[in-house]
């Protein structure tokens, strides 16, 4: 009897084990807040340079230069995208103008936040604060050398190739 019932239990300890892949995500949604002073530093950027960018509520700033017309990212996906990284300097510090496959979940938040504003085929430009950046420390590359200096403000242009 006892066999039996070890039998019988044994599909019921391992249906655990395989999930459907929808329901295995880890990831959440982004739900940090811009504090308002970088708000208010990067809304001044902006202005100073002639640039017209909306204000999402985390306290980032977009430009939506294409809705594109496809599939919506979501935090559990990947999608295959096109960018520009740089400082409001001007500098670069990282781009791919060949199409890399990211999951949205393991981005910064002003990702989390700015790619759900358009669709397959858009293209965005978003204006990131550092709270919802790198933040307040150095980002280094592998060899230590900063690659993003802490307290940066982001400026990336995104082309939305492909959601999965």
């Amino acid at each position: 009897m006892r066999k039996l019932l070890l039998l019988l239990a044994i599909p019921f300890v391992f249906s655990s084990c395989f999930k459907d892949k929808e329901t295995e995500c880890i990831y959440t949604p982004a739900s940090r807040v811009a504090p308002d002073e970088e708000i208010v530093t990067l809304r001044n950027w902006l202005d100073a340079n002639g640039i017209v960018a909306t204000l999402h509520p985390s306290g980032m700033f977009y430009t939506i230069n294409s809705a594109g017309t496809g599939k919506t990212p979501e935090v559990c996906k990947t999608m295959v995208v096109k960018y520009v990284g740089s400082l409001q300097n001007g500098g670069i510090f990282d781009s791919n103008s060949t199409g890399i496959t990211l999951l949205l979940g393991q981005l910064i938040d002003g990702w989390k936040y700015g790619l759900p504003l358009i669709k397959e085929g858009g293209t965005i430009t978003l204006y990131i604060p550092p709270a919802l950046g790198y933040g307040y420390s150095d980002y280094r590359d592998q060899n230590g050398s900063i690659r993003i200096p802490a307290n940066s403000y982001l400026i990336f242009t995104i082309d939305l190739l492909e959601v999965n």
